[in-house]
C-alpha cells in the first residue's frame, strides 16, 4: 500500500522470458504488469494489491522505497559482517532476498511463504539463487519463527500482508519475542508496516517492538510521519543502537523519496501511550495459519 516508487528507463530487451498476465495461485491471482518506466522491470499484484517490483537483469535494484530503507538498514548493521544469515517472514516474488544474494553474495537466505504456487512461480520467472544460498520454506511465518532455533539468525525481515494489512498475530508482543530468540545478541528485525494517516497501527508496532529490544529505528518519508497520508513505514528493533550512523541519515534524505530517521528516543516519542498488542487481544483462530 502506498509504495513509492523510482523511475527509470533502461534500454529495451527483446524477450525476458516474462510474459504479462494474470496467473493463479493458491491463495488467489498474481498478475505480472510490465513497467512502463523500465523494460526489464515487472510490477507485480497479489489478489489486485500492488505486493512487489523486480528487475529481470538487475537483482540488485529495488524499485519500491520502503525495500531500499529496508536494505540500507541492514547495510548500516551489518557493514563489513561476512555471510548473513537472513529470515524473509513473506516471500512474494523474493525481489529483496534477490537483492541480498547479488550484493552479498555469501549470505544464507530462508524465504517463509505461504502460498507454495507463487513460490514456485518466483523460482520459474525469476531466476533466485538456489539452496543453500536462498531457500524458499512454504508455511505459516509464525508457525516457522517458532520452530527455529536460537540465535540462529542475524537479520529477520517482515514483509507480509493479507490484501493491504498485516496479521495481527505477526505484531504481537508473543511473535515478537520468538524473532528476538531467533536473533542472534547483535541481530536485527525489520518490519514493513503498512498504515492509515492516523498512524495507530505503526504506533502499537513501535510499542510492541519496543517493549522486546532495547533500541528501535523508523524510516519513513516526512509525509506519512506527519500523517498527511497512508503508506509504508519501516521499523526496526535490535539490542544494540540502530539508525545512528551520519551516512545512512544523509542516504536515506538523498533518496528518490526522502526519508527521515527516527533513532530509538524519537520512537518512543511517538510510540507514546500506545500500548503493546499481545496475543490476548486477538479473535479465536487469529493465531492459526
Amino acid at each position: 500500500m502506498g509504495r513509492a516508487r523510482e523511475s527509470r528507463r533502461a534500454p529495451a530487451r527483446t524477450d525476458t522470458g516474462v510474459q504479462p498476465g494474470v496467473y493463479p495461485i493458491d491463495t488467489g491471482t498474481c498478475e505480472l504488469i510490465r513497467d512502463s518506466l523500465s523494460d526489464d522491470g515487472w510490477i507485480v499484484k497479489i489478489n489486485g494489491v500492488e505486493s512487489s517490483h523486480i528487475d529481470v537483469d538487475d537483482p540488485a535494484r529495488l524499485d519500491f522505497e520502503y525495500m531500499r530503507w529496508t536494505a540500507r538498514l541492514v547495510e548500516e548493521a551489518f557493514e563489513g559482517r561476512a555471510r548473513l544469515r537472513v529470515l524473509h517472514l513473506g516471500g512474494g516474488v523474493c525481489t529483496l532476498a534477490r537483492h541480498v544474494a547479488a550484493v552479498r553474495p555469501d549470505a544464507r537466505q530462508l524465504v517463509v511463504e505461504i502460498d507454495g504456487r507463487l513460490a514456485e512461480l518466483a523460482r520459474e520467472w525469476f531466476d533466485l539463487p538456489r539452496a543453500p544460498a536462498l531457500r524458499i520454506r512454504v508455511g505459516d511465518a509464525r508457525a516457522v519463527t517458532e520452530s527455529l532455533t536460537e540465535s540462529s539468525r542475524d537479520v529477520v525481515v517482515r514483509d507480509v500482508f493479507a490484501g493491504a494489512v498485516t496479521p495481527r498475530a505477526l505484531t504481537t508482543v508473543e511473535f515478537t519475542r520468538h524473532v528476538g530468540r531467533v536473533l542472534g545478541d547483535d541481530g536485527l528485525y525489520v518490519v514493513n508496516c503498512g498504515d492509515t494517516r492516523d498512524l495507530r497501527g505503526a504506533r502499537r508496532e513501535a510499542a510492541t517492538i519496543g517493549s522486546v529490544f532495547a533500541h528501535t529505528a523508523i524510516v519513513a518519508d516526512p509525509a506519512m510521519l506527519k500523517g498527511r497520508r497512508y503508506g509504508n513505514i519501516v521499523i526496526a528493533g535490535s539490542a544494540r543502537p540502530i539508525g545512528e550512523s551520519p551516512a545512512l541519515v544523509r542516504d536515506l534524505l538523498q533518496g528518490a523519496v526522502p526519508a527521515h530517521v527516527w533513532t530509538d528516543a524519537r520512537v518512543r516519542e511517538f510510540v507514546g501511550t500506545s500500548a503493546p498488542l499481545t496475543d490476548a487481544e486477538l479473535e479465536p483462530g487469529e493465531l492459526l495459519g
